[in-house]
């Protein structure tokens, strides 16, 4: 949340202390609080509460409103009620972006437009996941052999989403157009670097999913099981997710500063190229202490979150590179 503050003050100051539209500033809420949905999403995971409600969806074990509740119950209904509120404050941007566009049909307007439709199908697909990991039983300490898919289908979703809010935030608060017409090598380098994120982020979803089904009482535990050939297929797995996190991190950040030099030292790409840059630094610190730790649900919340946020910011980073050369063209 400090880094997004940190972003709305830092634009302003960019944009000559022009003041952000309310629009602005609710986009830039939304997708905060989805933020604090996904935290919830991740502690009701951790917390091993996911069946709290049985295989029940809508109702939580066949009542609108559970009596007499069990603690595991109360975090997974709690979980629906504030899925249930994003759904409607996501339907909340979109009517508030279509008037907009209906009252002035700039071309700013169109793209808030289309971003906020976006993001509402998104949030409906991720509801629907989610209702799907209940129903097929995909929850708790349950593991089946589609569960590793529907958590990276569920991570995908999440990634999209996230960035088409981000888009919407963006363009609201002034953001410039952008497009991908730029040479078949920044594409490539900028694929890779989507592809990084997808495979640590699916890797980081195996091991969580290992670590709760499959705790280890220390490190040296831990580690045995990883590389015993008895050992669940997903343990044997969830040694990839440091490598893989340590080799993404390199490309990651060598990806960042190659698009600073690219775009002349552009202001806003230099920013978000640090701020990028630094939140992966941490981020890999952080994954160290989650994995010397265990993994305890605190750390694992805050891992989450740093991703997130990684995330949001490679979204920044890209399009105010893309942008900037979109200016060039013209």
């Amino acid at each position: 949340m400090l880094f997004l503050e940190h972003h709305l003050f830092e634009f302003s100051k960019m944009e000559k202390e022009t003041k952000l539209s309310g629009f602005a500033k609710f986009a830039w809420f939304v997708l905060g609080y989805n933020l604090l949905v996904i935290l919830w999403g991740v502690f009701l995971r951790a917390s091993k509460s996911g069946d709290g409600c049985g295989q029940h969806w809508l109702t939580c074990h066949g009542e609108v409103i559970p009596s007499a509740p069990e603690l595991k119950t109360v975090i997974e209904f709690s979980h629906r009620i504030t899925s249930a509120l994003d759904g409607f404050i996501v339907i909340g941007l979109l009517i508030w972006a279509v008037l907009r566009w209906r009252s002035g049909k700039t071309e700013t307007d169109n793209r808030v437009m289309k971003t906020a439709i976006a993001s509402f199908v998104l949030v409906i697909v991720e509801g629907l996941l989610g209702a799907g990991l209940v129903l097929t039983g995909n929850t708790a300490e349950n593991l089946t052999a589609a569960r590793p898919f529907w958590m990276a289908g569920h991570l995908i979703t999440t990634l999209v989403l996230l960035t088409f809010l981000t888009l919407t935030a963006w363009f609201a608060s002034g953001g410039k157009a952008f497009n991908f017409r730029v040479e078949p090598k920044v594409k490539l380098f900028l694929l890779l670097g989507i592809v990084a994120f997808l495979l640590v982020g699916m890797s980081g979803s195996i091991a969580a999913l290992s670590n709760m089904i499959f705790p280890s009482e220390s490190l040296s535990e831990g580690i045995t099981k990883d590389f015993s050939a008895t050992s669940n297929v997903l343990l044997r797995l969830r040694i990839s997710h440091p490598i893989l996190s340590i080799f993404s991190a390199v490309y990651l950040i060598f990806l960042a500063g190659w698009l600073r030099k690219k775009s002349e030292n552009d202001a806003l790409v230099v920013r978000w190229s640090n701020i990028f840059s630094l939140l992966v630094l941490v981020q890999i610190a952080f994954g160290a202490m989650t994995l010397l730790t265990l993994a305890p649900i605190i750390m694992q919340l805050g891992h989450l979150l740093l991703a997130d946020a990684i995330w949001i910011s490679f979204v920044l980073l890209t399009i105010n590179f893309l942008s900037q050369k979109s200016e060039l063209e013209i």
